[in-house]
Formats: C-alpha cells, sequence, structure tokens
C-alpha cells in the first residue's frame, strides 16, 4: 500500500531499488530507444560515407566524360578540317589538270603549225636541189 501510494505520487524504485522519477517500464523503452537511435545515427553516418564515395565516383565519370566529349569534339573538328583541305587541294589539283592540258594543246598545234613548216621547207629544198 505505501509503494502504491510512493507510486502515485510518481516516484518508482528500479530493480536496485534505487529511486527514479519515471516507471521503470518507461526507462527501459527509454533506454531502447536511445539504442536504437545511436545505432540509426551510426547507420545514417555509413550511408553518408557510402553516398560520399558514389558521389565522388560520379563526379570522376563526369569528368573523364567531359574530356572524352571534347577530344570527340576535336577530332570530328579535325576531320572537318582535312576534309575541306582535301578539297581545296583537289580544286587546285583540277585547275593545275586544266592548266597543263591548256598548255599541251598549245604545244601540240606549235608543233603541227612546226611540222608543216618543216615539212615545206623539205619540200622546197627538194625542189632546190632538183632544178
Amino acid at each position: 500500500m505505501a509503494q502504491d501510494l510512493i507510486e502515485e505520487s510518481g516516484i518508482f524504485f528500479d530493480e536496485l531499488n534505487k529511486l527514479r522519477a519515471l516507471e521503470p517500464d518507461v526507462s527501459q523503452k527509454t533506454s531502447e530507444l536511445k539504442d536504437d537511435c545511436r545505432e540509426f545515427v551510426e547507420k545514417i553516418g555509413r550511408f553518408q560515407e557510402k553516398v560520399g564515395c558514389l558521389i565522388e565516383l560520379v563526379d570522376q565519370l563526369s569528368k573523364e566524360t567531359e574530356k572524352e566529349k571534347l577530344k570527340s569534339i576535336g577530332a570530328r573538328n579535325l576531320l572537318k578540317l582535312v576534309a575541306k583541305q582535301r578539297e581545296t587541294l583537289q580544286q587546285q589539283l583540277q585547275a593545275l589538270i586544266a592548266e597543263k592540258k591548256m598548255q599541251l594543246e598549245r604545244y601540240r598545234t606549235e608543233c603541227d603549225a612546226l611540222s608543216k613548216v618543216e615539212s615545206e621547207q623539205n619540200e622546197f629544198i627538194n625542189q632546190f636541189i632538183l632544178h
């Protein structure tokens, strides 16, 4: 009866007969909750470490991807430049071919004219010798 009266006033005795302001069940649940909270905080800490490592890995992959992207853009630009240079060279060579063809035609015409003159001179010499 005295113990009930003490408990009604909010004072309790634990298993070691120490005076407590909380009920033993509430005290035990509070201790369990404290342990659960500590375990939860540790798990959150490990999770944050893993997420930090993952973020570092993703950042590193992102940087490598950006490098490769820039390399591919550079290679594409170089390829375009080579194609333009090849086209320019082809145009220059075609112009040179056209020029050489015209020169060849002039040389043929000149050769034909000189052959005709030679033939006429040979004929003249032959006529001059015969007369």
